[in-house]
């Protein structure tokens, strides 16, 4: 009788235990990215998994204002304003309201170091503003606005990058600081200094662009001081790909601020233009672009994957919105094809990384950058870097893929 009791315990707890491995199965199942979905929306959904709160992306332990989370959230967005699920403006909002206390207030951001980084955050809370009218998101609208305008610049107008960085413009800061600009003097300003915004990138386009390749140098110094600096035209020695994404992101986003008929539209649309027909000469077979631009095949160069998908994503645009030739969408298609076949990767969840995304770069500071080709093929790379998973996205979209 024990034997027999003894046996129907231990049936009962191997049913237990059974049962408890298929609801985990269940689970794990439910929790699955599905494949069928577009790549935009896998990729979204992958970072969600991997960040449930938003502030957590870049691996941030508390909530931080920054602009790679300005980045990603800003496709997020896009993402939204495409499929109408309330889940991604939830994320998005979840982001800003970890960061901005109920007085309006954002901890994390330091006015004083005029760093135009920090600018970029603030295109997710005009659309946040508009749909929930808590003054907390004007406020912070309000106060980056303000830092732009007392912004340190150089003699000829050009907005620093940080004010420890000074007399030097970066590619990397007209994504930062001008689709924020743009958006905000066209709904609270009437459009008055689009001629400012501009100037921005007509700064850059003639001090930044190498004669012979047609590419942008990473840095301009005005003073000429900076060690990185050439002695004779300010600008940093190698072409980053990444910067110029960050330009060419720029331009078509900003653009969706100017009228066809303000007389900068065209003078913008001819930078997007001369830097898209450089770029696309440097294109690899695969459809994607080497960390430092024009030295594919170089030894320590490797196909880079933030780059290549802002090049993917601002050409898609520039064609989609009639900027340029339609001839183009096959580069902006090759390169997509290029980060699908070759760097992105797809776990047995449907969870989707993307490797081969270059860290960080800069110039200058401490320790010391002096943007060599050593220096940009040795910084360290990251899976998963939201300066790649949020360009993606973008280019997801644009793409329709």
């Amino acid at each position: 009788m024990r034997n027999k009791k003894y046996t129907f315990s231990i049936g009962i707890i191997l049913l237990l235990v059974m049962s408890s491995f298929g609801f985990k199965a269940i689970a794990q199942n439910q929790e699955a990215i599905p494949t069928h979905l577009k790549w935009s929306e896998r990729m979204a959904l992958s970072i969600m998994k991997r960040h449930p709160e938003a502030y957590q992306i870049d691996e941030k332990k508390e909530p931080k204002w920054d602009y790679v989370h300005g980045l990603v959230l800003t496709s997020f967005e896009k993402l939204y304003q495409k499929t109408n699920d309330k889940k991604y403006y939830d994320y998005i909002k979840n982001y800003a309201d970890a960061t901005i206390d109920e007085d309006g207030v954002v901890k994390s951001y330091k006015f004083e170091n005029y760093n135009i980084d920090m600018v970029a955050a603030g295109n997710i809370l005009f659309n946040l503003y508009e749909t929930t009218k808590d003054e907390r998101y004007l406020n912070v609208i309000q106060l980056l606005r303000k830092q732009l305008q007392v912004q340190p610049r150089t003699e000829s107008g050009g907005f620093w990058h940080k004010r420890i960085y000074p007399n030097q413009m970066w590619l990397d800061g007209l994504y930062m600081g001008e689709p924020f600009y743009a958006q905000y003097t066209v709904k609270y300003e009437n459009g008055a200094n689009l001629n400012d915004i501009a100037k921005q990138f007509e700064l850059i386009q003639s001090k930044a662009t190498d004669k012979k390749t047609g590419l942008l140098y990473h840095g301009w110094d005005e003073s000429k001081q900076m060690e990185w600096a050439d002695r004779v035209s300010g600008c940093s020695p190698n072409f980053w790909s990444r910067s110029i994404g960050w330009y060419m992101m720029a331009l078509v986003d900003v653009l969706d601020y100017f009228p066809k008929d303000h007389p900068k539209h065209k003078e913008l649309v001819k930078y997007l233009n001369k830097i898209t027909s450089s770029l696309v000469k440097f294109q690899d077979k695969s459809g994607l672009w080497y960390q430092v631009t024009d030295k594919g095949g170089s030894e320590g160069n490797y196909l880079e994957s933030s780059g290549s998908s802002m090049f993917a994503y601002a050409i898609a645009k520039g064609v989609n919105k009639g900027y340029l030739s339609k001839k183009f969408k096959k580069n902006a298609e090759k390169a997509f094809e290029g980060l699908t076949s070759q760097l992105i990767k797809v776990d047995n969840n449907g969870e989707v990384t993307i490797t081969e995304a270059c860290a960080v770069a800069g110039l200058g500071g401490n320790p010391y950058r002096d943007g060599s080709y050593s220096y940009y093929v040795n910084e360290r790379k990251k899976d998963n870097d939201p300066k790649a998973t949020g360009p993606f996205i973008l280019a997801a979209l644009e793409l329709n893929r």
